[in-house]
Protein backbone atom coordinates (compact mmCIF):
# COMPACT_ATOMS: atom_id res chain seq x y z
CA UNK A 1 0.00 0.00 0.00
CA UNK A 2 1.30 3.60 -0.57
CA UNK A 3 1.67 5.44 2.42
CA UNK A 4 2.27 8.88 3.78
CA UNK A 5 3.49 9.78 7.14
CA UNK A 6 2.20 12.72 9.11
CA UNK A 7 4.70 14.17 12.00
CA UNK A 8 3.59 13.84 15.27
CA UNK A 9 4.99 15.38 18.58
CA UNK A 10 8.49 13.67 19.45
CA UNK A 11 9.00 12.36 16.69
CA UNK A 12 12.05 12.55 14.10
CA UNK A 13 12.78 11.72 10.44
CA UNK A 14 11.94 15.00 9.13
CA UNK A 15 15.09 16.95 9.34
CA UNK A 16 13.13 19.97 8.39
CA UNK A 17 10.79 19.82 11.70
CA UNK A 18 8.55 16.60 10.68
CA UNK A 19 8.90 13.67 13.53
CA UNK A 20 8.94 10.68 11.04
CA UNK A 21 9.80 8.65 14.26
CA UNK A 22 6.28 7.80 15.69
CA UNK A 23 4.28 9.02 12.59
CA UNK A 24 1.05 6.54 11.22
CA UNK A 25 1.22 5.23 7.78
CA UNK A 26 -1.92 6.25 6.12
CA UNK A 27 -2.43 5.36 2.39
CA UNK A 28 -1.07 7.65 -0.41
CA UNK A 29 -4.15 9.33 -2.46
CA UNK A 30 -3.40 8.05 -6.14
CA UNK A 31 -3.74 11.88 -7.16
CA UNK A 32 -0.83 12.24 -5.23
CA UNK A 33 1.09 8.80 -6.77
CA UNK A 34 2.96 9.60 -10.08
CA UNK A 35 3.26 5.82 -10.33
CA UNK A 36 0.10 5.03 -10.41
CA UNK A 37 -2.46 3.57 -8.02
CA UNK A 38 -0.79 0.78 -5.46
CA UNK A 39 2.62 1.69 -6.92
CA UNK A 40 5.17 3.08 -3.94
CA UNK A 41 5.35 6.73 -3.50
CA UNK A 42 8.81 8.32 -4.81
CA UNK A 43 11.17 9.40 -1.64
CA UNK A 44 11.48 13.30 -2.07
CA UNK A 45 13.59 15.13 -0.14
CA UNK A 46 11.41 17.38 1.93
CA UNK A 47 11.93 21.45 1.02
CA UNK A 48 13.62 23.00 4.21
CA UNK A 49 10.88 25.93 5.39
CA UNK A 50 8.05 25.22 3.21
CA UNK A 51 5.27 22.99 4.90
CA UNK A 52 5.90 20.18 2.56
CA UNK A 53 4.46 16.73 3.39
CA UNK A 54 6.29 14.62 1.25
CA UNK A 55 9.27 14.57 2.89
CA UNK A 56 11.79 11.91 3.04
CA UNK A 57 10.56 8.31 4.61
CA UNK A 58 13.07 6.99 6.20
CA UNK A 59 13.19 3.14 5.82
CA UNK A 60 11.47 0.97 8.55
CA UNK A 61 13.37 0.54 11.67
CA UNK A 62 15.46 3.53 11.08
CA UNK A 63 16.10 5.49 13.83
CA UNK A 64 14.23 8.50 13.17
CA UNK A 65 16.33 12.73 12.51
CA UNK A 66 16.28 15.07 15.48
CA UNK A 67 13.73 17.37 15.61
CA UNK A 68 13.58 21.08 15.89
CA UNK A 69 16.54 22.01 17.79
CA UNK A 70 15.49 23.40 21.17
CA UNK A 71 12.15 22.50 20.33
CA UNK A 72 10.37 20.26 23.00
CA UNK A 73 6.34 21.29 21.41
CA UNK A 74 4.93 19.55 18.39
CA UNK A 75 7.50 18.91 15.23
CA UNK A 76 7.09 21.37 12.02
CA UNK A 77 8.38 22.69 9.42
CA UNK A 78 11.26 24.97 9.69
CA UNK A 79 10.96 29.15 9.27
CA UNK A 80 12.93 30.24 6.06
CA UNK A 81 16.26 30.91 6.85
CA UNK A 82 16.08 30.53 10.58
CA UNK A 83 18.35 27.88 12.65
CA UNK A 84 15.62 26.93 14.77
CA UNK A 85 14.97 27.95 18.51
CA UNK A 86 16.64 29.09 21.22
CA UNK A 87 20.28 26.78 21.92
CA UNK A 88 20.26 25.71 18.06
CA UNK A 89 23.06 25.31 16.46
CA UNK A 90 25.29 28.82 14.59
CA UNK A 91 23.61 29.20 11.51
CA UNK A 92 26.02 28.24 8.48
CA UNK A 93 28.86 30.63 7.47
CA UNK A 94 28.48 32.53 10.44
CA UNK A 95 32.53 33.98 11.92
CA UNK A 96 34.09 33.21 15.02
CA UNK A 97 33.34 35.16 18.15
CA UNK A 98 35.51 37.60 18.85
CA UNK A 99 36.41 38.79 22.63
CA UNK A 100 35.96 42.64 22.89
CA UNK A 101 38.57 44.79 22.91
CA UNK A 102 38.81 45.95 26.18
CA UNK A 103 38.12 42.90 27.53
CA UNK A 104 41.81 41.62 26.07
CA UNK A 105 42.99 44.46 27.30
CA UNK A 106 42.29 43.64 30.83
CA UNK A 107 43.35 40.62 30.37
CA UNK A 108 46.70 41.27 28.99
CA UNK A 109 47.28 43.92 31.77
CA UNK A 110 46.36 41.67 34.47
CA UNK A 111 48.90 38.99 32.90
CA UNK A 112 51.69 41.48 32.74
CA UNK A 113 50.99 42.59 36.77
CA UNK A 114 51.08 38.65 37.37
CA UNK A 115 54.58 38.12 35.68
CA UNK A 116 56.22 41.40 36.92
CA UNK A 117 54.93 40.58 40.52
CA UNK A 118 56.20 37.01 40.12
CA UNK A 119 59.59 38.20 38.76
CA UNK A 120 59.91 40.62 41.64
CA UNK A 121 59.19 38.30 44.08
CA UNK A 122 61.76 36.03 42.87
CA UNK A 123 64.33 38.68 42.46
CA UNK A 124 64.09 39.93 46.21
CA UNK A 125 64.61 36.04 47.39
CA UNK A 126 67.22 35.80 45.13
CA UNK A 127 69.49 39.01 45.85
CA UNK A 128 68.36 38.28 49.71
CA UNK A 129 70.18 34.71 49.88
CA UNK A 130 73.24 36.01 48.76
CA UNK A 131 73.60 38.48 51.66
CA UNK A 132 76.38 37.00 53.84
CA UNK A 133 74.97 37.87 57.45
CA UNK A 134 77.66 38.00 60.86
CA UNK A 135 76.62 38.15 64.16
CA UNK A 136 78.83 41.41 64.44
CA UNK A 137 76.29 43.59 66.81
CA UNK A 138 75.69 41.47 69.77
CA UNK A 139 74.95 42.94 73.04
CA UNK A 140 77.61 43.31 75.93
CA UNK A 141 77.35 44.86 79.39
CA UNK A 142 77.38 48.94 79.38
CA UNK A 143 76.78 49.09 75.71
CA UNK A 144 75.54 52.60 74.36
CA UNK A 145 71.57 53.06 74.47
CA UNK A 146 70.10 53.60 71.25
CA UNK A 147 70.23 57.10 69.71
CA UNK A 148 68.06 59.13 67.19
CA UNK A 149 68.54 58.17 63.47
CA UNK A 150 70.04 55.20 62.51
CA UNK A 151 73.94 54.81 62.25
CA UNK A 152 75.93 52.48 60.09
CA UNK A 153 79.58 51.17 60.24
CA UNK A 154 81.04 50.70 56.90
CA UNK A 155 84.17 48.97 56.61
CA UNK A 156 86.08 48.42 53.73
CA UNK A 157 89.09 45.49 54.81
CA UNK A 158 92.09 44.50 52.58
CA UNK A 159 90.59 40.51 52.54
CA UNK A 160 92.03 39.09 49.28
CA UNK A 161 89.14 36.30 49.02
CA UNK A 162 87.98 35.85 45.90
CA UNK A 163 90.76 37.27 43.78
CA UNK A 164 93.78 34.67 41.37
CA UNK A 165 96.92 35.58 41.98
CA UNK A 166 96.93 37.41 38.33
CA UNK A 167 94.45 39.51 39.79
CA UNK A 168 96.47 40.26 42.82
CA UNK A 169 99.51 41.31 40.65
CA UNK A 170 96.91 43.34 38.59
CA UNK A 171 95.52 45.30 41.49
CA UNK A 172 99.08 45.24 43.72
CA UNK A 173 98.12 43.91 46.89
CA UNK A 174 100.38 41.57 47.40
CA UNK A 175 100.35 37.70 47.70
CA UNK A 176 101.69 37.11 51.04
CA UNK A 177 98.81 38.70 53.57
CA UNK A 178 96.87 36.69 55.08
CA UNK A 179 93.40 37.47 57.58
CA UNK A 180 92.00 41.06 56.88
CA UNK A 181 92.84 44.65 58.19
CA UNK A 182 90.75 47.37 57.79
CA UNK A 183 91.41 49.75 54.91
CA UNK A 184 88.88 52.17 55.99
CA UNK A 185 85.99 52.81 58.07
CA UNK A 186 83.00 54.95 58.32
CA UNK A 187 79.94 55.71 60.39
CA UNK A 188 76.89 57.07 58.21
CA UNK A 189 74.49 58.92 60.00
CA UNK A 190 71.05 58.95 58.60
CA UNK A 191 68.50 60.96 60.22
CA UNK A 192 66.16 63.99 60.46
CA UNK A 193 68.68 66.95 60.17
CA UNK A 194 70.56 65.33 56.52
CA UNK A 195 73.03 62.45 56.54
CA UNK A 196 76.36 62.89 57.62
CA UNK A 197 79.62 60.66 56.33
CA UNK A 198 82.09 60.59 59.02
CA UNK A 199 85.93 58.82 58.09
CA UNK A 200 87.53 57.65 60.90
CA UNK A 201 91.00 57.16 60.86
CA UNK A 202 92.53 53.38 60.76
CA UNK A 203 95.72 54.64 62.65
CA UNK A 204 93.41 56.02 65.68
CA UNK A 205 95.11 55.64 69.08
CA UNK A 206 91.84 54.18 71.22
CA UNK A 207 91.35 51.88 73.96
CA UNK A 208 90.14 48.55 72.84
CA UNK A 209 88.42 46.36 75.26
CA UNK A 210 88.35 42.98 76.02
CA UNK A 211 87.40 40.68 73.65
CA UNK A 212 86.45 36.99 73.69
CA UNK A 213 86.76 35.27 69.95
CA UNK A 214 84.37 32.63 68.54
CA UNK A 215 87.08 30.29 68.53
CA UNK A 216 87.48 31.00 73.01
CA UNK A 217 90.80 33.14 72.67
CA UNK A 218 90.74 36.38 74.78
CA UNK A 219 91.70 38.94 73.77
CA UNK A 220 93.03 41.32 76.35
CA UNK A 221 92.25 44.79 76.36
CA UNK A 222 94.65 47.21 75.34
CA UNK A 223 95.54 50.78 73.97
CA UNK A 224 96.57 50.61 70.41
CA UNK A 225 95.56 51.60 66.68
CA UNK A 226 91.97 50.96 65.86
CA UNK A 227 92.29 48.59 63.24
CA UNK A 228 94.23 46.32 65.06
CA UNK A 229 91.24 45.56 66.75
CA UNK A 230 89.63 44.45 63.00
CA UNK A 231 92.35 42.70 63.08
CA UNK A 232 92.28 40.88 66.35
CA UNK A 233 88.31 40.47 66.76
CA UNK A 234 86.94 41.31 62.94
CA UNK A 235 83.98 43.21 63.01
CA UNK A 236 82.92 42.65 66.35
CA UNK A 237 85.56 43.58 68.25
CA UNK A 238 85.52 46.90 65.90
CA UNK A 239 81.89 47.45 66.68
CA UNK A 240 82.86 47.13 69.95
CA UNK A 241 85.66 49.67 69.97
CA UNK A 242 83.78 52.34 68.10
CA UNK A 243 80.87 52.12 70.36
CA UNK A 244 83.47 52.63 73.45
CA UNK A 245 85.10 55.54 71.94
CA UNK A 246 82.53 57.47 70.53
CA UNK A 247 79.29 56.44 72.35
CA UNK A 248 77.35 55.73 69.47
CA UNK A 249 75.01 52.96 69.13
CA UNK A 250 75.97 51.32 65.79
CA UNK A 251 72.77 50.28 63.89
CA UNK A 252 74.11 48.25 61.00
CA UNK A 253 76.96 47.11 59.93
CA UNK A 254 78.49 46.82 56.12
CA UNK A 255 82.33 45.20 55.09
CA UNK A 256 83.53 44.85 52.23
CA UNK A 257 86.28 43.48 50.65
CA UNK A 258 89.28 44.33 47.31
CA UNK A 259 87.19 41.58 45.40
CA UNK A 260 83.99 42.64 46.06
CA UNK A 261 84.41 46.63 45.82
CA UNK A 262 86.03 46.00 42.40
CA UNK A 263 83.53 43.80 41.32
CA UNK A 264 81.10 46.76 41.99
CA UNK A 265 83.00 49.34 39.95
CA UNK A 266 83.03 46.93 37.15
CA UNK A 267 79.20 46.24 36.72
CA UNK A 268 78.07 49.23 36.44
CA UNK A 269 80.40 49.73 33.56
CA UNK A 270 82.99 52.06 35.99
CA UNK A 271 82.26 55.10 38.06
CA UNK A 272 82.55 58.30 36.58
CA UNK A 273 84.95 61.20 38.63
CA UNK A 274 86.73 64.31 38.15
CA UNK A 275 90.45 64.04 39.17
CA UNK A 276 92.21 67.18 40.59
CA UNK A 277 95.68 66.32 39.36
CA UNK A 278 97.64 63.95 37.84
CA UNK A 279 97.98 60.68 39.87
CA UNK A 280 101.43 58.60 39.07
CA UNK A 281 101.36 55.88 42.44
CA UNK A 282 104.38 53.36 42.30
CA UNK A 283 102.93 51.73 45.52
CA UNK A 284 98.60 51.43 43.89
CA UNK A 285 100.28 51.30 40.46
CA UNK A 286 97.55 54.28 40.22
CA UNK A 287 98.41 56.53 36.73
CA UNK A 288 95.54 58.85 36.05
CA UNK A 289 95.79 62.50 34.43
CA UNK A 290 94.43 64.98 35.95
CA UNK A 291 90.53 65.62 34.62
CA UNK A 292 86.99 63.63 34.28
CA UNK A 293 87.89 60.07 34.19
CA UNK A 294 85.34 56.99 33.95
CA UNK A 295 87.71 54.37 36.53
CA UNK A 296 87.21 50.84 36.06
CA UNK A 297 87.62 48.30 39.05
CA UNK A 298 91.19 48.16 39.42
CA UNK A 299 91.65 52.16 39.06
CA UNK A 300 88.92 52.69 42.02
CA UNK A 301 90.41 50.06 44.32
CA UNK A 302 94.09 51.65 43.84
CA UNK A 303 92.15 55.90 43.96
CA UNK A 304 91.16 55.11 47.24
CA UNK A 305 94.07 52.75 48.56
CA UNK A 306 96.84 55.88 47.57
CA UNK A 307 98.19 58.11 49.80
CA UNK A 308 101.40 59.11 49.14
CA UNK A 309 100.93 61.74 47.11
CA UNK A 310 98.33 63.62 49.25
CA UNK A 311 99.82 66.16 51.75
CA UNK A 312 98.44 65.08 54.41
CA UNK A 313 98.92 61.04 53.27
CA UNK A 314 96.00 59.63 55.39
CA UNK A 315 93.34 61.99 55.97
CA UNK A 316 94.08 63.18 52.05
CA UNK A 317 93.02 59.16 51.26
CA UNK A 318 89.81 59.53 53.62
CA UNK A 319 88.65 62.61 51.53
CA UNK A 320 89.31 60.64 48.35
CA UNK A 321 86.93 57.08 49.81
CA UNK A 322 84.38 59.73 50.66
CA UNK A 323 83.90 61.34 47.41
CA UNK A 324 84.46 58.10 45.49
CA UNK A 325 81.67 56.29 47.90
CA UNK A 326 79.35 59.08 47.13
CA UNK A 327 80.06 58.41 43.02
CA UNK A 328 79.32 55.32 43.21
CA UNK A 329 75.90 55.26 44.99
CA UNK A 330 74.99 57.86 43.05
CA UNK A 331 75.51 56.07 40.01
CA UNK A 332 74.54 52.45 41.70
CA UNK A 333 71.03 54.16 43.02
CA UNK A 334 70.43 55.86 39.36
CA UNK A 335 66.86 54.77 37.41
CA UNK A 336 69.42 53.91 34.72
CA UNK A 337 71.50 51.06 36.71
CA UNK A 338 67.98 49.41 38.90
CA UNK A 339 65.79 49.53 35.40
CA UNK A 340 68.33 48.24 33.16
CA UNK A 341 68.38 44.20 34.12
CA UNK A 342 71.79 43.84 32.18
CA UNK A 343 73.43 46.30 34.38
CA UNK A 344 71.37 45.63 37.94
CA UNK A 345 71.26 41.86 37.64
CA UNK A 346 75.35 41.49 37.87
CA UNK A 347 76.01 44.39 40.51
CA UNK A 348 73.07 42.86 42.96
CA UNK A 349 75.59 39.26 41.95
CA UNK A 350 78.91 41.33 42.42
CA UNK A 351 77.79 43.53 45.76
CA UNK A 352 75.44 40.89 47.99
CA UNK A 353 78.15 38.17 46.95
CA UNK A 354 80.93 39.54 48.95
CA UNK A 355 79.10 42.23 51.53
CA UNK A 356 79.14 41.01 55.18
CA UNK A 357 76.58 43.06 56.89
CA UNK A 358 74.52 42.21 60.03
CA UNK A 359 72.14 39.90 61.12
CA UNK A 360 69.17 42.48 61.08
CA UNK A 361 70.15 43.77 58.17
CA UNK A 362 68.15 43.19 54.69
CA UNK A 363 67.63 44.13 51.72
CA UNK A 364 65.36 47.44 52.51
CA UNK A 365 68.44 48.71 54.82
CA UNK A 366 70.91 48.27 52.29
CA UNK A 367 68.46 50.39 49.81
CA UNK A 368 68.16 52.73 52.06
CA UNK A 369 72.26 52.85 52.65
CA UNK A 370 72.80 53.39 49.20
CA UNK A 371 70.24 56.73 49.00
CA UNK A 372 71.79 58.01 51.88
CA UNK A 373 75.15 57.79 50.76
CA UNK A 374 73.44 59.63 46.91
CA UNK A 375 71.83 62.20 49.16
CA UNK A 376 75.75 62.75 50.91
CA UNK A 377 77.14 63.08 46.98
CA UNK A 378 74.05 65.29 46.15
CA UNK A 379 75.14 68.30 48.67
CA UNK A 380 72.47 67.26 50.39
CA UNK A 381 74.78 66.21 53.00
CA UNK A 382 77.94 66.38 55.08
CA UNK A 383 81.42 64.83 54.97
CA UNK A 384 83.93 65.18 57.88
CA UNK A 385 86.25 63.19 59.62
CA UNK A 386 86.74 62.70 63.14
CA UNK A 387 88.02 65.92 64.71
CA UNK A 388 91.93 65.65 64.64
CA UNK A 389 93.99 66.63 67.53
CA UNK A 390 97.53 65.28 66.92
CA UNK A 391 98.02 63.61 63.17
CA UNK A 392 101.58 62.62 64.40
CA UNK A 393 101.11 61.60 67.85
CA UNK A 394 104.08 59.20 69.23
CA UNK A 395 103.41 56.50 71.52
CA UNK A 396 104.89 55.68 74.22
CA UNK A 397 106.63 52.22 71.92
CA UNK A 398 107.37 54.73 69.03
CA UNK A 399 104.92 54.63 66.52
CA UNK A 400 103.12 57.19 64.49
CA UNK A 401 99.50 57.47 65.01
CA UNK A 402 96.24 59.67 65.47
CA UNK A 403 95.36 61.36 68.02
CA UNK A 404 91.63 62.83 68.32
CA UNK A 405 90.59 66.65 69.40
CA UNK A 406 88.58 65.08 72.93
CA UNK A 407 86.23 67.98 73.04
CA UNK A 408 85.29 68.76 69.18
CA UNK A 409 85.21 64.88 68.38
CA UNK A 410 82.36 65.03 71.03
CA UNK A 411 80.52 67.87 70.05
CA UNK A 412 79.99 65.71 67.02
CA UNK A 413 79.60 62.08 68.11
CA UNK A 414 77.11 63.74 70.33
CA UNK A 415 75.08 65.24 67.40
CA UNK A 416 75.01 61.65 66.02
CA UNK A 417 73.56 60.17 69.16
CA UNK A 418 70.88 62.93 69.11
CA UNK A 419 69.99 63.58 65.80
CA UNK A 420 70.98 67.30 66.19
CA UNK A 421 72.92 69.07 63.24
CA UNK A 422 76.41 68.53 63.31
CA UNK A 423 78.38 71.50 64.14
CA UNK A 424 81.14 72.91 62.02
CA UNK A 425 84.27 72.00 63.43
CA UNK A 426 87.40 73.95 61.70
Amino acid sequence: MNTWQEGRPGGGGNPYGGNGGGAAERPLPASLNPRGPGAPAPRQPGQPGQPSRLGGVPPQNAPGGPGRPGSGGPGGPGRPGGPGGPGGARPAGAGARRWPRRRILKWTVFGVLIAVMVTSVSTWFWADSKLNHENVLADYPNRPAAGKGTNWLIVGSDSRDGLSESQMDTMHTGHDVEGKRSDSMMILHVGDHGNTLMSIPRDSWVPIPEFKTSSGKTVKATTSKINSAFANGNGRLLVQTVELNTGIRIDHYAEIGFAGFAGIVDSIGGVEMHIDQDIKDRDSGLDLKAGDQTLNGVQALAFVRQRHQMADQDLGRMRNQQKFLGALAHQAASPGTVLDPFTFYPLVDSALGTLIVDDDCGLTDLGSLFLAMKDVNGGDGKTLTVPIGNADYHTKTGESAVQWDAAKSRQVFDAFKNDTPVPDIK
